[in-house]
């Protein structure tokens, strides 16, 4: 039985909604036919990562139609499933909020919440999203109202982020906060390059040169933490402690050369829907010999408060804690050991 099996329009059914999140990572697509209407969380390669169905358009089956199933159009909930066993008219107006992370998103249809697709959907292991009018659990939706209680937060929070990251001064506000703590952490700020270029999240390097008993230059982000990173929940018990980072790295050579690891990995949580955390890893993304830090590396590992690096806490952001993660290089073969 192939469930929720496409979001290309396959058999009659007609897309009446496409919205990518911020960071062109994840879009969502609403389908409908005469009969359903669904909605689809998809990669930018067509890979549907969430789905949840939306409502009925006519009499409720009494049990799942598997050949509609079958032909790839939008999925009938079975009739102990909806709250509108008869069906209800097309959907109003639709609206969306991504949730900050960028990996969830919530519906409206008229400014009602309509249905809410989190980051932990998983249709292969089936956990639909949640949908207004579903009842209990089924493949295809579970019920939006026994969620409310640990949802309703974090779309609150979405819509108080997404207000305030609009809105004029915000950027240049989080910029400051974060540069006076690196000012009072490591010194005074010498170069500042732009690693975000067009596209979401924002995110600039600092550069600290070497100051006091320090004899290297550190580099650091600004800007990782103004979002929380993706799927944290999802591998962390307590998320908030580990939602929010900020890059660093440490040189006696040319900090142009080490500015390139932060270029590469500033923006790769929520262009990958992914995190980091310490004792991560990342792979260099090009030949060994351009690692920027010599060719007998092929990636770093990162490591939280490391004792010979300086103390860079002291810094909250939304709440939460900002935690550094400082870049090492490693070789292939430590790269391959830390894997397994």
């Amino acid at each position: 039985m192939a469930i929720f099996r496409s979001a290309s329009g396959e058999g009659r059914a007609e897309v009446v909604l496409t919205a990518g999140n911020p960071y062109g990572s994840r879009t969502l697509v609403i389908e409908r036919d005469e009969d359903a209407s669904v909605a689809y969380l998809c990669s930018p390669d067509g890979a549907v990562h969430g789905a949840v169905w939306l409502a009925n358009h006519r009499p409720a089956p009494p049990v799942v139609d598997l050949a509609r199933l079958n032909s790839g159009r939008p999925p009938l909930m079975p009739r102990p499933g909806t709250t509108h066993p008869d069906g209800r008219g097309p959907l109003g107006r639709l609206s969306v909020l991504w949730f900050e992370e960028g990996d969830g998103v919530a519906i409206y249809e008229d400014d009602d919440l309509l249905a809410v697709i989190p980051g932990w959907a998983d249709m292969s292991r089936g956990m639909p999203g949640y949908a207004r009018d579903a009842v209990g659990e089924s493949p295809f939706a579970w019920a939006l109202a026994e969620a409310l209680e640990g949802l309703a937060p974090r779309i609150s929070n979405a819509r108080s982020y997404w207000l305030w990251r609009h809105a004029e001064g915000s950027w240049p506000s989080f910029q400051q906060f974060a540069m006076s703590h690196l000012d009072r952490v490591l010194g005074r700020a010498g170069r500042y390059w732009d690693a975000g270029g067009d596209r979401l999240p924002a995110v600039g390097i600092t550069e600290r040169p070497p100051h006091e008993e320090r004899e290297f230059t550190v580099l650091s982000t600004v800007g990782m933490s103004c979002q929380r990173m993706p799927t944290v929940e999802q591998w962390i018990d307590k998320p908030g402690a580990y939602a929010r980072i900020e890059l660093a790295v440490a040189t006696r050579d040319d900090p142009r050369e080490a500015a390139l690891l932060l270029v590469w990995l500033a923006q790769y949580p929520w262009h990958s829907v992914t995190w980091l955390g310490h004792g991560h890893t990342a792979k260099w993304y090009h030949e060994p010999a351009t690692f920027p830090l010599g060719p007998g590396y092929a990636g770093v590992l990162m490591l939280a408060d490391p004792p010979d690096m300086p103390d860079m806490s002291g810094f909250t952001f939304g709440g939460e804690v900002v935690r550094w993660l400082w870049l090492t290089p490693i070789t292939a073969e430590e790269l391959e050991e830390h894997r397994h």
